[in-house]
């Protein structure tokens, strides 16, 4: 049997069948949870799926609502890129599709935040096309099992991966041997102590006849992450905390946070100058590292009390919310943590 039927039949007996998206292969039901599996573990993104098509229940309707309900509904998924590309992505399949979900690979590789394999998935589960998909599970696979070294994110190795998964797309069933791919590299040929004794293909598989298994696909080159520093001014009025929208673009863009200044500023001068109020009580919270990709914040919370604020300190994008519905607000994990640790101050 060849690599692909060998899949497909895996799939067949020990794949996975139930999930959400499995239940509708509509375009907009699959770009959705396409969308919201990059880089994001299944368990984690199937209640968010549901929430999410329960609210906005076709392209349309996601086109129609405010950024601010869709980042809300997002909350806590991380990647918050992911649900803006959404939102300006369902507005162009409107004004350029007529609200129809383009077919072709390369119309929807132009959609923001899809790309080359979230395209070609998109396009196997809802149009039966035959196209290739290199996700970060398919470039482990194929790395162990074709022996392909050298760290996947240079683009040398990243052709040669690409040329392999495309020579081995089969004819037929490539649905399910896109799903199988998915669900080997989910599932058996996992980043850590990969099931090799529950792998369809493990007689041919390079990394593990030569005992690679751990070392493939290369890791990325260590170098210290940058670390960044910021202060954040939790600033409490009797029941209400005061939220920040952040600019659009960049960390966190378009959420609510709390209001950041330097290190070394100094929050009582802050409250003075942008809320015109003297603090009542100054009270550093425990500092904490929030880590991304290619840095690490470490995160300086300052409670800070104040009795009043005249009208005339309002600031354009601030809020004041109170603070038992603050968590539930379109914020980032962080500001959802310091919240849980802030609690009610009551009246």
């Amino acid at each position: 049997m060849s690599f692909a039927d060998r899949l497909i039949d895996w799939q067949r007996r020990a794949g996975r069948h139930d999930l959400p998206w499995q239940r509708r292969r509509d375009p907009y039901g699959v770009w959705v949870a396409e969308i919201m599996l990059q880089q994001t573990q299944v368990a984690t993104v199937i209640p968010y799926y549901q929430r999410f098509l329960e609210r906005f229940p076709s392209a349309a309707a996601l086109a129609e609502a405010d950024l601010d309900e869709v980042l809300q509904l997002w909350s806590g998924l991380g990647y918050y890129s992911r649900a803006r590309h959404l939102h300006r992505a369902a507005r162009e399949i409107v004004e350029r599709w007529g609200g129809v979900f383009p077919k072709r690979v390369e119309d929807i590789a132009r959609l923001p935040g899809v790309g080359r394999s979230t395209a070609a998935a998109i396009a196997v589960f809802a149009f039966g096309a035959r196209a290739a998909i290199l996700d970060g599970n398919v470039k482990r696979v194929l790395a162990r099992c074709f022996g392909i070294e050298g760290y996947p994110g240079t683009p040398a190795v990243e052709r040669r991966l690409w040329r392999q998964a495309e020579s081995l797309l089969p004819e037929r069933d490539v649905a399910a041997y896109t799903q199988a791919l998915m669900d080997l590299g989910a599932l058996v040929c996992t980043r850590a102590r990969p099931r090799c004794e529950a792998c369809p293909v493990a007689g041919d598989c390079v990394a593990r006849l030569t005992g690679r298994a751990e070392q493939l696909p290369t890791p990325r080159p260590r170098r210290p992450l940058p670390l960044r520093q910021v202060q954040w001014l939790v600033v409490l009025r009797h029941d209400e905390v005061l939220l920040e929208k952040r600019p659009p673009a960049g960390l966190w863009g378009g959420l609510w946070s709390f209001p950041e200044i330097a290190v070394e500023e100094d929050a009582t001068a802050w409250c003075e100058r942008a809320l015109q109020a003297s603090a009542q009580a100054l009270t550093p919270l425990e500092p904490f590292d929030h880590v991304f990709t290619h840095f690490a914040l470490r995160i300086h919370p300052q409670l800070v009390r104040v009795r009043r604020v005249p009208a005339r300190a309002a600031q354009p994008g601030w809020l004041w919310i109170p603070i038992d519905e603050a968590a539930r607000a379109a914020v980032p994990t962080p500001v959802r943590k310091v919240l849980a640790a802030v609690g009610s101050p009551g009246p």
